[in-house]
Order: C-alpha cells, then sequence, then structure tokens
C-alpha cells in the first residue's frame, strides 16, 4: 500500500493533480488493485479439473472445488469435463436427435477394403473420456481440435483390423471381436500420440456390402447363417447323442460285469456243492449215489405221465391198449394220469 501511495504522489507531483482528484486516485486505485487480484478466486465444479498456466505453460493441476490463481494474464486457467462421454462417429454423422433422428452419411470414411478384398460399408461410434486434461487441451492440436485427431485414429484403426480379417468374419462371426479389436488398436494409437484420452467403448453401428450389391450380398449371407445355424443344430444333437451313448454303453458294460459275476459265484458255489457232495461220496459211495438217483426222480417224476406196477403181481408186465389215438377213445380215456394196478 505504501508503494500505491507513492506511486499516486509521484504521479500527482508529475502532472500537478488537484488534491480531489488525487483522493479519488487514491480510492480507485486500490479498489482496482483488489479487484484483479480476487480475479484469480477460481472454482472447479465436480466432474472438472482445472488445468493452471502461466504464461502459457502448465503448471499445476487442481481438483473440484475452490482455488487461487494469479489474476490473468499471469496465470490462466482451463476447466475441462473429464467425467462427460464424448463420443466421434465414423462414417455416418447425427445431424438432429429429434424424433425421428437425422442422419448424414460419409462413404468416404465408411467405404474399406476387407483382408480378402470385399468392399464393405462400416460405421461406428467410438466414446471416451479426457484421462490426462493437460495432454487433452494442448499436445494435440488441429483444424478440428482434439475431436479431429480422435476421429482420424478410429479411422485408421478401423480400417486396419476389417484389413485384415476376411467379409465373413467382419459380418458375421467375428463381429465382436473386431469391436474389441479397433478399441485395442485406437488406444495404442492415441496413447502413442498422448492425447490423454481413455477409448470406453467401440460400437459397430453398421456393417454392410455396398447399397449396388446388398441384395445378392444379403442372399449369400442368408445362405451361410442357414450353414451355421445347421451346423450348430448338428454339434449340439451330436454333443447330446455322444454321452448318451457313452451312458448306455456303460450301462451295457455294467450289466454285462454283473452278468459275469453272478456266473462266475453261481459256477464257484456249483464247484463248491459238487465238491461237497463228491466228499461225501468217497466216504459211502452206495448211499450218495442211492440219494442223488431219489433226489433226481423228485425233480424229473412230478412233470411226466406214470405208470405204476407192482412186482409181485404178474410177471411184471402191464399190457395197455392205447385208445387215445382211437375215434372213440374220448369216451373210454382214462382222465386219471396215473393206473394203479390193485395189489
Amino acid at each position: 500500500m505504501e508503494q500505491v501511495t507513492q506511486w499516486v504522489d509521484d504521479y500527482r507531483r508529475k502532472f500537478r493533480l488537484s488534491g480531489q482528484s488525487l483522493l479519488w486516485l487514491k480510492l480507485v486505485v486500490p479498489f482496482l488493485l483488489a479487484l484483479w487480484l480476487l480475479s484469480g478466486i477460481y472454482i472447479v465444479r465436480p466432474g472438472e479439473q482445472g488445468v493452471v498456466r502461466r504464461f502459457g505453460k502448465v503448471v499445476r493441476i487442481t481438483e473440484p472445488g475452490p482455488h487461487y490463481r494469479l489474476p490473468s494474464p499471469v496465470e490462466r486457467v482451463d476447466k475441462p469435463m473429464i467425467q462427460q462421454v464424448r463420443r466421434v462417429e465414423i462414417g455416418v454423422e447425427t445431424v438432429s436427435q429429434s424424433q425421428p433422428a437425422r442422419y448424414k452419411f460419409h462413404p468416404e470414411e465408411s467405404l474399406m477394403l476387407t483382408g480378402d478384398e470385399q468392399i464393405i460399408d462400416a460405421q461406428i461410434i467410438v466414446q471416451y473420456k479426457i484421462k490426462d486434461p493437460a495432454d487433452f487441451l494442448f499436445n494435440v492440436r488441429g483444424l478440428e481440435g482434439p475431436q479431429g485427431t480422435i476421429k482420424d485414429a478410429a479411422e485408421v484403426a478401423l480400417r486396419q483390423v476389417v484389413g485384415q480379417r476376411p467379409i465373413d468374419d467382419v459380418l458375421i462371426k467375428e463381429k465382436l471381436q473386431v469391436n474389441i479389436d479397433i478399441l485395442a488398436l485406437l488406444q495404442e494409437i492415441v496413447d502413442a500420440y498422448e492425447c490423454g484420452v481413455r477409448i470406453i467403448e467401440v460400437k459397430l453401428q453398421t456393417v454392410q456390402p455396398p447399397k449396388e450389391v446388398a441384395s445378392a450380398f444379403s442372399d449369400v449371407v442368408s445362405a451361410k447363417e442357414d450353414r451355421e445355424k445347421l451346423i450348430q443344430e448338428a454339434e449340439g444333437y451330436k454333443e447330446d447323442l455322444i454321452p448318451k451313448a457313452r451312458g448306455e454303453a456303460r450301462s451295457m458294460v455294467l450289466a454285462a460285469e454283473a452278468y459275469k459275476q453272478e456266473k462266475v459265484t453261481r459256477a464257484q458255489g456249483d464247484v463248491e456243492k459238487f465238491l461237497a457232495v463228491f466228499a461225501e461220496y468217497e466216504k459211502a459211495k452206495e448211499i450218495t449215489r442211492k440219494r442223488l438217483y431219489l433226489e433226481t426222480m423228485e425233480v424229473v417224476l412230478p412233470g411226466i405221465r406214470k405208470f405204476i406196477i407192482d412186482s409181485k403181481t404178474g410177471d411184471g408186465v402191464l399190457k395197455l391198449l392205447p385208445l387215445e389215438g382211437a375215434p372213440f377213445g374220448n369216451a373210454q380215456q382214462n382222465t386219471s394220469p396215473e393206473i394203479r394196478r390193485p395189489k
């Protein structure tokens, strides 16, 4: 303040100002100086970052909240929105967002060659955010600013990725992978140029052949899609049939193993039974032979027709006239399964 007063006194002596003019000057100059100093106060809003420049050189980055800088022209501050999702469009330009939306197409951007030298019309939308505000504001300059640089880089990435693949992969088989590869390549390009942005999403809007051959190409694509559908159905049937066949084969093997085990166990039981009987037979051959005979008769005789003859009567021979086959045999047929001769 003393320096200001000294400057006013010198100014008065030099220009011979009156007392009233000098009073106004002493009041106005400090007021203007205070206003100039207060102009250095600034506020960074949420979602922004402040980039402070001193004589054009970036000196610091400030976060949301109130801050102070040296007044202009010593220091200046830029406050880009770092949380804002920005977008660039390749091959198409949104003219109006109203319903219905209006677009302007740019074939010079969207027409390109695939890896098998087919012409294709590809349109993409790139979304990005600022990750380094200083790089975004000052490292890349062009006729359209950082937005134009990112658009050019996106077009380069699109043409390079599409140019490495056959048209079928771009249209049908690897459409999602194309998006992923474009995003990765585009991020490499903007990082190499220190653009200060982070690519969030790359989305293929339209991928189609030129209008002149669209109809014929649509038929080809439809046929290929049908083929892929049939192949997938066949693969699904195979995947369903093979486990079922393996399960049935496993069941058959297990059943065969069980049958084998049953037969082996039964055979072992028969062998053990035979050995036990044979041991008894060795001890008493006649008795064992008689017992086996009787046991066999118990099994055999109940299932056949029997005639029992008393060996003490006659000569042991029964004279039997078979009448079952005669025309009148049915009336005299003996319905009893056994004929016993009285003793």
